[in-house]
C-alpha cells in the first residue's frame, strides 16, 4: 500500500512539473494567429481578441481570453461578442505545438443576428478545409463541445421589431463526426409576455449544409404576462425534424404538442421563403380551450358574464385592434391548417367529431371547413377573416341544426331567457371576434326556427288569463301555473344591425296558445321590446260564449325593459269592451238586415 502511494505522489509530482515546463515553455498567444486564420477558412468570419491570452491550469487546462469578437466581413458590427472566453485543449498535443481545443465556451455572449451584423455589400467567402467528396459538404467540427453561458440572442429581420432571448445557456456536443447533442434553454421577454422555454435534440450533419435532420427529444416552454391566463400556457413536446437547404423545406414529423394538458399530434412543414408557406396538419382526442384560454363560467346564477382570468395589458390610446391582438402578424405568411378532434371544450360546451379547415393568404384568412356535433344537434360554418386593414373584418355563414340554445346564451353572456332546440341559417358579419364587438359592429340576417320552445320567467298565458279574471268574473284560467311559456314551434326572421336585433314574422304554436309579433332587442344596454299578439286556446272555465271570443281574439302583449328586470304591458278590459261592442254590433247588424233590408215584418208593430 505504502509503495502504491509513493508511486502516486511520483506521477503526481511529474505530472505537475510537466503541466508547469509546459506553461513556461509555451505561450498560448503563440496560438493566436492560427486560431484567427482557422476561423477565417473554415467560416469566412474575422476573429478577434482584445488583450494577450493566458494559461489556466485548474480543474481544467484551458486558455483564457479576454473580450473576443466574431464579425462578418463588411459587417458593421459584430455576429459574436463575449466579455471571455475560455478554451480547454489537450494536453499530450501541446508537446507538439498542435492545439487541439475540447471544449469553448463563452460567457456572457451576444449573438447579433440583425441587418447589422450582416455585410453591407461585401460576400462571406468560405474557404473549406479540404475539397469536397462525392458532392458533400468538407466541412468539420474540430471542436468537440461548445458552451454559452448566461448569453444574449438578439434576433431582427428588416423594418421588424428586434426579439431578445435571454438567459440564453447552450450546450453542443459532437459525440460522432457530424453529429452532435444540442441542449439549450432560454427566455424570451416581449409585449409584456415571458416565455421560458428549453429544448434538447440529436443533429445529423452528415450531409450539411445540404440537409439537417434532427431528433428534438425534449422541448418544454411555459408563457406567461398580458392577455395570458393566469395559470400561464404550458406544455412539452418532441418530433423528427429536418432541413432541406436547396427547397428551404422545414418538415416535422412525429409531431406531439402538448398545450395545458391538450395533446396534439400531426405533423408540419414550412418552406422558408421571403413569404414562408406552413402546412400543419393535427389531430387530437380531448381539446379543452378553456383552459386555454381561462374561461371560466359565471360562480353566480344571477351573472350572466363569464369570467377571463387573464393578465390584462394595459390600453394603449389609438391602437389599432388588430395590433392588440398581434393578428398583424398573418400577413406575413401563407398557411393550410386542418385539425380533427374526437372531442373539443369550448366555453362549457362540448362539441364532439370536430373538423377544422383553414387557410391563410397574408391576412386573408379562409374557413374552409368547421363542423361537429354538439348540443343534441350539428352545425357547420364557412368564413372568411381579413386583417389587412385596421380592424379584423369577419363574416360567416352558420348553418346550425337542433342545438339547446340555453346552453350557447349561457356561454356568451346572453340572458337564458329562451331555451328549446333552435336551428338558423344566415350570413353575418363584422369587425372584432368577442362579445363586445358581436354587440355593436355586427350585422347581417339570420332565419330562426324552434322546437319546444321555452320562455323562461314568464308566463305568457298566465298573464292573459289573470287580466281577463280581473276584468269580468265570467270566465277564469287554471288554478296552478308553471313560471315558463312553452311553444311547440317557433319561427323567426332575424336582422342585426350595430348593435339592434330586428325580429319579424315571429310566430309560435302550441296546443295552449298561439303567437305572432315582432320584437327588437338592444345588445349594448341589453335591454328588448317585444310585441305580440297572443291567442289563450285552453284552460278557460267559465261562460262558454265569451270562451269562443277569447279563443279567437288577438290579445296584445308588450314585454319590455332591461333583461335584469322586465315589464309588460296589457290592457284585457278595453279589448274585451271593444271586442264584446263589436260582437252586439255584428249581432245587430245581423237582425236589422234579416228583419228590415229583406222585407221580414218586425217583432214589434209601431
Amino acid at each position: 500500500m505504502r509503495r502504491l502511494l509513493t508511486t502516486l505522489v511520483i506521477l503526481l509530482a511529474v505530472l505537475v512539473a510537466g503541466m508547469t515546463t509546459l506553461v513556461l515553455l509555451v505561450n498560448p498567444n503563440d496560438f493566436r494567429a492560427y486560431m484567427v486564420k482557422q476561423v477565417a477558412r473554415k467560416s469566412g468570419y474575422q476573429l478577434n481578441f482584445d488583450g494577450d491570452l493566458r494559461w489556466h491550469v485548474w480543474p481544467q487546462f484551458s486558455i483564457i481570453a479576454g473580450r473576443m469578437t466574431l464579425t462578418v466581413p463588411g459587417a458593421p458590427t459584430p455576429v459574436v461578442s463575449a466579455e471571455n472566453m475560455r478554451l480547454d485543449v489537450k494536453l499530450w498535443p501541446l508537446l507538439f505545438h498542435r492545439l487541439e481545443i475540447e471544449e469553448i465556451m463563452l460567457k456572457r455572449a451576444v449573438i447579433s443576428l440583425t441587418p447589422e451584423s450582416q455585410p453591407l455589400d461585401i460576400p462571406v467567402a468560405v474557404v473549406n478545409s479540404r475539397s469536397p467528396t462525392n458532392g458533400s459538404s468538407a466541412w468539420a467540427l474540430d471542436i468537440r463541445t461548445v458552451k454559452l453561458v448566461d448569453s444574449l440572442l438578439i434576433w431582427q429581420k428588416i423594418n421588424d421589431d428586434q426579439i431578445n432571448i435571454r438567459s440564453l445557456n447552450l450546450d453542443l456536443v459532437q459525440n460522432k463526426p457530424r453529429q452532435l447533442t444540442v441542449s439549450i434553454s432560454s427566455q424570451v421577454n416581449r409585449n409584456q409576455r415571458d416565455l421560458t422555454f428549453s429544448l434538447g435534440a440529436d443533429l445529423d450533419l452528415r450531409d450539411y449544409p445540404q440537409q439537417i435532420n434532427a431528433n428534438v427529444n425534449q422541448f418544454t416552454y411555459r408563457l406567461e404576462g398580458a392577455d395570458i391566463p393566469v395559470i400561464g400556457i404550458s406544455g412539452e413536446g418532441n418530433t423528427q425534424a429536418s432541413y432541406q437547404a436547396a427547397s428551404r423545406r422545414l418538415a416535422l414529423n412525429q409531431l406531439q404538442v402538448q398545450v395545458n394538458n391538450n395533446l396534439f399530434t400531426g405533423n408540419a412543414s414550412a418552406t422558408l421563403d421571403d413569404i414562408p408557406d406552413y402546412l400543419i396538419k393535427l389531430t387530437a382526442k380531448d381539446i379543452n380551450l378553456d383552459s386555454i384560454e381561462g374561461w371560466q363560467p359565471p360562480q353566480d346564477k344571477r351573472q350572466t358574464t363569464a369570467e377571463y382570468r387573464v393578465i390584462t395589458a394595459p390600453v394603449i390610446a389609438n391602437q389599432d385592434e388588430d395590433i392588440r391582438q398581434g393578428l398583424q402578424k398573418l400577413r406575413d405568411f401563407n398557411a393550410h391548417l386542418t385539425l380533427n378532434a374526437d372531442t373539443l371544450v369550448y366555453r362549457g360546451i362540448k362539441i364532439n367529431q370536430l373538423e377544422l379547415a383553414a387557410e391563410n393568404k397574408r391576412g386573408n384568412l379562409v374557413i374552409q371547413r368547421l363542423l361537429g356535433h354538439a348540443l343534441n344537434g350539428d352545425f357547420s360554418i364557412l368564413g372568411t377573416a381579413n386583417v389587412i386593414g385596421n380592424r379584423m373584418q369577419l363574416a360567416i355563414e352558420p348553418v346550425v341544426n337542433h342545438m339547446e340554445l340555453a346552453p350557447i346564451l349561457s356561454a356568451f353572456g346572453l340572458p337564458p331567457l329562451l331555451s328549446g332546440a333552435g336551428s338558423m341559417k344566415g350570413e353575418l358579419s363584422g369587425d372584432g371576434l368577442n362579445m363586445e364587438a358581436f354587440s355593436r359592429r355586427w350585422q347581417g340576417y339570420v332565419k330562426f326556427g324552434m322546437e319546444k320552445a321555452q320562455f323562461h320567467g314568464i308566463n305568457i298565458q298566465q298573464l292573459i288569463q289573470q287580466a281577463v279574471t280581473n276584468s269580468t268574473s265570467e270566465v277564469s284560467g287554471k288554478d296552478d301555473y308553471v313560471t315558463d311559456t312553452s311553444i311547440q314551434k317557433l319561427r323567426a326572421d332575424l336582422t342585426l344591425h350595430q348593435g339592434i336585433l330586428k325580429v319579424s314574422n315571429l310566430s309560435g304554436d302550441s296546443a295552449l296558445l298561439a303567437l305572432k309579433g315582432k320584437a327588437m332587442i338592444d345588445l349594448p344596454m341589453q335591454q328588448c321590446d317585444i310585441n305580440l299578439n297572443v291567442r289563450v286556446i285552453q284552460d278557460w272555465r267559465g261562460n262558454s260564449d265569451l270562451i269562443r271570443i277569447l279563443q279567437n281574439t288577438e290579445i296584445p302583449l308588450r314585454i319590455y325593459g332591461s333583461w335584469q328586470q322586465l315589464k309588460y304591458k296589457l290592457d284585457v278590459e278595453s279589448l274585451l269592451r271593444d271586442e264584446l261592442r263589436q260582437k252586439a254590433k255584428e249581432a245587430f247588424d245581423g237582425w236589422v238586415e234579416r228583419n228590415i233590408i229583406e222585407g221580414n215584418r218586425p217583432l214589434v208593430q209601431p
